[in-house]
């Protein structure tokens, strides 16, 4: 998928003056703080019906800086400053083992890059979970597809041999490996959902956007240079790899020394933005941090370069749950932490803690109009994607009652995320009951039934929320917010 052309417009919005740009978000934030405030340093923003189930993406429009803002961030330098877009893409994204949970790849954020001299433009999957960056390779010409990169047509292509010391990283799930033949470092990587790739470790160069023509030099990275991975149908998803955001010695923001970054989801036209390297944005917009969580010494099931923080309570409506902290907390190998994961759709809660929250939210939910629970019909049984079992009936025709639907607060360290209104409920594609009743299930699954060992909260739940990662700090900083008319105020529509 290419890039879409920057207009006259967008040129103009490349040169303005950061200055303007934090008044027009501060202009575009102060109509929502006056008009529905929830309690002291909490707002309840409007939400629209989340788009249909098959696929959202993200396509990043380059309209500002070169890569070298990114470093120099704190010396006051412009960021990379980019608008982002969700779109719909097929639900088979990699192959996966049939008995396996498709959900780590469902709905997916995408980001658009220019690679390789020539440079190719390529569309990846934005992913704060994952380190290694990859792209699905094409071994020749003759078998280059549109999601596809072509190596062998790009000059500055080079294979990292396995004498490297990128080929001896620690930080991978799976650590590289030497082909004896070839003695080129190779990468084998597998996911939660059973999805996996397959390749060889390489380097070559990435630009973003017009990042070239503004003249700055394309910055050269290590990325897996896969032969398996995407479906090659008709339908298949126009992504060519997945870009890593975690903070692993070799993810794109370590290798591109990017300190901060920052990103918004809208939930209405999926319109949002990102910023790669801005020091200057916690002034006006309201964000509270907590503290990346990092344990005193290593465990063998705590992923140290995820972004981690300490979940500390869990709200339904006004009711505090009361859940032991422990249960929140990671054990003594290290399982049970809390990552914030723009590469997973929904929100994953361990089993003790996902069985509060469903207790209780069927409590509240109860006396509602036009939701019935599957439970009292059915009985336990029907899970969504063989995790998400609180679910509902609602008449055909008809969507639930999301303004009196009782909100999920996640309470962290200095800050909180509360899910409410239409991000809530998710309606189940093709699935009915008796005279068509559609089924709508908590965006909240059981991450005991996938099976993984943590708390892992989704994009879906980051939406209307400026979100920001703070490397420099070791923080992560929430702050609610209109995304969509952060983007039009600041002339990033597409």
């Amino acid at each position: 998928m290419r890039p879409p052309s920057v207009t006259d417009g967008h040129a103009k919005n490349r040169s303005l003056p950061l200055s303007t740009f934090i008044e027009m978000l501060m202009a575009s934030w102060a109509p929502f703080t006056r008009a529905r405030r929830v309690g002291p340093g909490s707002f309840l923003l409007p939400t629209t019906a989340m788009p249909p189930p098959i696929v959202l993406c993200l396509l990043l429009v380059l309209l500002a800086v070169p890569w070298s803002s990114c470093e120099a961030a704190t010396a006051g330098t412009k960021p990379l400053l980019l608008s982002l877009r969700a779109r719909q893409m097929p639900a088979r994204a990699l192959p996966r083992q049939p008995s396996k949970l498709r959900f780590h790849h469902n709905v997916s954020l995408t980001v658009s890059l220019a690679v390789g001299t020539p440079p190719q433009n390529v569309t990846m999957v934005l992913d704060t979970g994952s380190e290694l960056s990859w792209l699905l390779c094409a071994p020749s010409s003759r078998n280059a597809t549109t999601t596809t990169f072509r190596p062998r047509a790009s000059a500055s292509f080079a294979a990292v041999p396995c004498a490297s010391p990128q080929c001896r990283s620690r930080d991978l799930p799976s650590p590289p490996a030497c082909d004896g033949a070839s003695r080129r470092c190779q990468v084998s990587l597998s996911y939660a959902d059973g999805s996996s790739s397959d390749g060889a470790l390489a380097t070559d160069v990435f630009a973003v956007g017009s990042s070239a023509a503004a003249g700055a030099p394309p910055l050269r990275a290590a990325f897996g240079c896969m032969s398996s991975a995407f479906d090659s149908s008709p339908d298949g998803v126009a992504s060519a790899g997945l870009l890593g955001m975690n903070r692993g010695a070799l993810s794109f923001v370590s290798q591109a020394s990017t300190r901060r970054f920052s990103y918004c989801i809208s939930d209405r036209d999926d319109a949002g933005v990102l910023l790669l390297g801005h020091s200057d944005l916690p002034t006006f917009l309201p964000l509270n941090y907590t503290p990346l969580y990092q344990p005193a010494r290593p465990l063998p099931y705590f992923d140290r370069v995820a972004y981690s923080v300490q979940l500390l309570g869990i709200r339904v409506g006004s009711k505090h749950l009361p859940i032991p902290a422990s249960v929140l907390a990671p054990d003594h190998t290290g399982a049970g932490q809390t990552m914030v994961d723009s590469g997973t759709q929904f929100t994953f809660l361990l089993g003790d803690a996902y069985a509060a929250v469903k207790a209780e939210f069927l409590r509240q939910t109860r006396p509602l109009p036009l939701l019935r629970a599957l439970d009292d019909d059915e009985g336990p049984g029907f899970a969504f994607q063989e995790a998400f079992d609180t679910c509902f009936r609602v008449p055909r025709g008809r969507a639930p009652p999301a303004a009196r639907l009782p909100r999920v607060t996640l309470l962290f360290n200095g800050a909180e995320m509360a899910v409410g209104g239409d991000r809530l409920l998710y309606k189940v594609p093709g699935e009915r009951r008796g005279g068509g009743d559609a089924v709508w299930c908590l965006t909240f699954g059981n991450a005991d039934l996938v099976p993984i060992m943590a708390y892992v909260i989704g994009h879906h739940h980051q939406m209307n929320l400026w979100v920001e990662y703070d490397l420099e700090r070791g923080r992560v900083g929430l702050a609610p917010v209109r995304c969509d008319v952060a983007s039009e105020r600041l002339g990033l529509m597409l």
